[in-house]
């Protein structure tokens, strides 16, 4: 049975009449990838040697561009209450540390990620998983209903899950549809398009839906849930931000990117931060512009820093479990 229609806003890139003809014409213009020069390029740039002052500018930079975040069944309110103090004063001992961009929750947790961090005036955000996430297997009303209630609850930011069967069936239309649709409930929130990359086989799929996202209106293009493997990986995350750039250049829309999962330490967040300026350049290294999807990289970043600082490590069960 075939899915309902639904009506979606305009798109901001192919206009008020977008068609599959439409979508098609401007997937076909989308440069394959060079898979051997995109797996050689992310090579070289991860072996970029970073100095010392550097690499300690760096480690602060990645902590502000965190999404802390806790996505599991059996999330509590005390557990979000104990993230986002932790949100705020990522190391409570070190006031020089600054606070994560986001603390990334389920839904229903959004209220109490608010109440939380109320007050604290350190500019965390409160980012919420929406669309039925992690398979976005649900109706589109349920996922548009889903985004509002947690942009009404006091999410800033949602981070909402392409329908990854469309995509490869190539019903690109209704993946589009369907952003842009959540694009529309997020009103003044901003929306994270996460295309769940370990599912789209290809590094061509990885482009076009990152180009298909991007002409839908996401704010932020985000490469994985966290909940399939392969996650994050940096010849992915190099696709991604040459879209963006390729994306920027043709449109003069800036849009932000988020890889997520499996970035655990210290040093390959560095390398992501290498091929971050390296391909889009100093204006492109903000929490506006990139995050890192987070939970057990927060406790690296810190011990890192405290190493290159004091000298010695600080042994990991001194900071608190993510």
């Amino acid at each position: 049975m075939s899915a309902p229609a639904t009506t979606a806003p305009a798109s901001p890139i192919l206009g008020p009449s977008v068609s599959p003809r439409t979508i098609d014409s401007f997937l076909r213009a989308v440069p394959s990838v060079d898979e051997v020069g995109v797996t050689e390029r992310a090579g070289a740039l991860s072996t970029r040697s970073v100095k010392r002052e550097s690499k300690l500018a760096a480690l602060h930079l990645a902590i502000r561009m965190c999404d802390l975040t806790t996505l599991e069944g059996r999330d509590t309110p005390g557990k979000v209450i104990q993230l986002a103090s932790k949100a705020v004063r990522p190391d409570p001992t070190d006031p020089s540390i600054p606070p994560v961009a986001a603390l990334c929750v389920y839904p229903n947790m959004v209220p109490h990620a608010v109440k939380a961090l109320a007050g604290s005036g350190s500019g965390v955000a409160v980012a919420s998983v929406a669309t039925y996430f992690p398979s976005g297997q649900a109706p589109l009303e349920v996922k548009t209903g889903e985004t509002a209630w947690a942009v009404e609850a006091g999410a800033t930011e949602i981070d909402m899950v392409i329908n990854r069967g469309a995509f490869l069936s190539g019903d690109y239309l209704r993946v589009h549809d369907e952003i842009v649709a959540v694009k529309e409930a997020c009103g003044p929130a901003h929306l994270k398009v996460i295309l769940e990359t370990g599912e789209l086989s290809t590094y061509d799929n990885v482009r076009r839906a990152s180009m298909l996202a991007m002409a839908a209106g996401a704010d932020f293009i985000k490469t994985s849930t966290g909940k399939v493997s392969p996650a994050a990986t940096l010849p992915v995350t190099l696709v991604m931000l040459e879209a963006i750039r390729d994306f920027h250049a043709a449109t003069g829309m800036p849009v932000g990117m988020k890889p997520a999962g499996g970035i655990s330490t210290a040093k390959v967040a560095v390398r992501y931060l290498v091929l971050l300026s390296e391909t889009l350049g100093p204006h492109w290294l903000t929490p506006d512009r990139f995050r890192f999807g987070a939970s057990s990289l927060v406790n690296d970043l810190l011990m890192q820093i405290r190493w290159l600082r004091d000298g010695h490590y600080q042994s990991p069960d001194y900071f608190t479990k993510d």
